[in-house]
């Protein structure tokens, strides 16, 4: 009887533990890998690099976060990360994709983006960097 009851049991919680991976299975194939094809080859895209001057990376942070929300309802930016290194508290990493440059320059524009950048001189060691890139697609594609 007990070990019926334990198998049981055990069959419950494999079948409670399988169905998300399941679900995540069918999300990776049916879910948010398919956003790729809406980045057409070609796109221009930026990675950009700031570190804030020693002692002020909680406050490079604070008038860096907004940008997340207010990048990401630009209808021209595709899409927009903001990361931190890790190893390196005040060092970010910005991803950018933008359909072409005529839309990044647009971006760079906006009141709030020039309200940054008139933040760094203070906030940041040396500016940001720019890297403009081009986003490859598959052959295929």
């Amino acid at each position: 009887m007990i070990t019926t009851l334990r198998l049981q049991t055990s069959a419950i919680l494999l079948g409670l533990l399988a169905g998300p991976v399941l679900q995540t299975d069918a999300l990776a194939q049916e879910g948010p890998g398919q956003g790729y094809a809406k980045i057409a080859s070609g796109a221009f895209s930026i990675v950009a690099e700031v570190r804030a001057k020693p002692g002020k990376e909680a406050e490079l942070r604070a008038v860096t976060l907004p940008l997340i929300d207010l990048v990401r309802s630009d209808p021209a930016n595709l899409v927009y990360f903001l990361q931190e290194s890790r190893e390196n508290p005040g060092h970010f990493i910005f991803y950018e994709i933008f359909a072409n440059e005529a839309d990044f320059d647009a971006h760079n524009a906006m009141p709030y983006v020039k309200e940054w950048f008139a933040k760094l001189p203070e906030l940041a060691d040396g500016g940001v960097k720019v890297t403009r890139m081009e986003i490859l697609a598959p052959a295929n594609d």
